[in-house]
């Protein structure tokens, strides 16, 4: 009797453990949201993997969080939804950047705040956009490129 109190304890040790660690996780990850940011959207021709919770930083500082990626139907241009922290303004020249973490993948989209006096409000459009570069077409037109110089030779 005296060995099924002992494990009977030690299981809800691990399992408070257990939950102070995914409790600690979800509060660093902000999952939940901080529900404090604003909105403001930008249209892409091509957004590549960019996904719904991927990062936005300026300067390399998380200022927020992608929150929706739509089709928009009548210019087919992809329109990304970003949850800026209220503590960020933005002026309206601002600039908005996909761009790769490392050569293995991963994306987020980096702003690049400008002169402006005046500011992006709540719900408007980031007028300067790039989409991300991809890879496999640099490569592609890199090797036509030096079959072209070998043809002249």
């Amino acid at each position: 009797m005296k060995r099924n109190v002992i494990e009977t304890v030690l299981g809800a040790v691990v399992l408070a453990v257990a939950f102070i660690f995914l409790a600690f996780s979800y509060s660093s990850a902000n999952v939940g949201g901080s529900g404090d940011g604003y909105e403001v959207k930008a249209r892409f021709s091509s957004i590549g993997g960019l996904n719904v919770g991927d990062k936005v930083v300026i300067s390399g500082v998380k200022v927020g969080t992608v929150s929706d990626v739509v089709l928009d139907e009548s210019t087919y241009l992809a329109v990304v939804s970003l949850d800026v922290a209220s503590s960020v303004k933005l002026p309206d020249d601002t600039a908005a950047f996909i761009s790769s973490e490392s050569l293995l993948g991963g994306l987020y989209l980096q702003l690049e705040p400008g002169a402006s006096e005046d500011m992006i409000e709540p719900g408007d459009f980031i007028q300067y956009t790039q989409a991300p570069q991809n890879l496999e077409q640099l490569l592609g037109q890199f090797i036509f490129s030096l079959q072209g110089d070998d043809e002249d030779k």
